[in-house]
């Protein structure tokens, strides 16, 4: 019963989301980005930061990307007095809900992040909110840490806005990245130990499923965890 209600929550929810949908519920994956960074032999791990919305859900998308090999929840935009999480819930401490994905740019690139994100893990064209969730501290952005992060992410948000692949302009901003401060403890891997809470089973299970549909070739079924003592359900 349980995994009917999964399936029927994710078909709902892509349908109705600002994505291109094709078929019964199966998202279409956004074009690949025309502009993208090139990885060396020697690349080594890379980061990107991106907020958009609450931060379990995208940890959790993240989580089971292959290429990517550790995702933190955190707090990007404001000064690290204020990365506490009761601090940034008023929404005036400049922070947004984010998250700091450490990948393989050999096996992942960062336009292909981008891409993901933009598909499955947030809708952009909401401004300072993210579905039931309202604030500035919800809002969508990529915080590039390189002026070729910067390229990539501008030429990406305007070719997806010249396609019109959504209804409504893309409103993710694009800024410096001033710092990642990472979230509470009990915030990371939330979706693992928390997947009967309603708004995970409503929100952020869903993105998961849209990944393992949209993108099989990216999905990996075993979240990789913050804390591997944590158990996936």
């Amino acid at each position: 019963m349980k995994n009917q209600l999964f399936a029927a929550i994710a078909a709902t929810l892509l349908i109705s989301s600002s994505v291109p949908a094709i078929g019964a519920g199966k998202a279409l994956p956004l074009p690949a980005p025309k502009v993208d960074a090139v990885a060396t032999a020697a690349a080594g791990t890379e980061t990107a930061v991106l907020a958009g919305g609450c931060f379990w859900g995208v940890q959790a998308v993240f989580q089971h990307v292959k290429g990517v090999r550790r995702v933190y929840s955190g707090y990007a935009g404001g000064p690290g007095v204020a990365a506490h999480y009761e601090m940034v819930s008023t929404g005036t401490t400049g922070h947004a809900e984010s998250v700091q994905i450490v990948f393989d740019p050999n096996q992942i690139s960062y336009g292909e992040i981008l891409r993901i994100f933009f598909t499955v893990a947030t809708d952009p064209t909401q401004v300072n909110m993210q579905y039931p969730d309202e604030g500035t501290q919800y809002r969508g952005e990529v915080f590039y840490g390189t002026p070729d992060q910067k390229r990539v992410a501008e030429a990406y948000i305007q070719q997806l806005n010249e396609a019109h692949v959504f209804k409504r302009p893309i409103a993710t901003r694009v800024d410096p990245l001033k710092g990642f401060f990472k979230a509470e403890d009990h915030h990371q891997d939330y979706l693992v130990n928390h997947p009967d809470n309603p708004y995970i089973f409503t929100y952020d299970i869903p993105k998961v499923a849209a990944l393992r549909e949209t993108f099989p070739d990216r999905y990996v079924a075993k979240p990789i965890l913050v804390f591997p003592t944590n158990r996936a359900g």
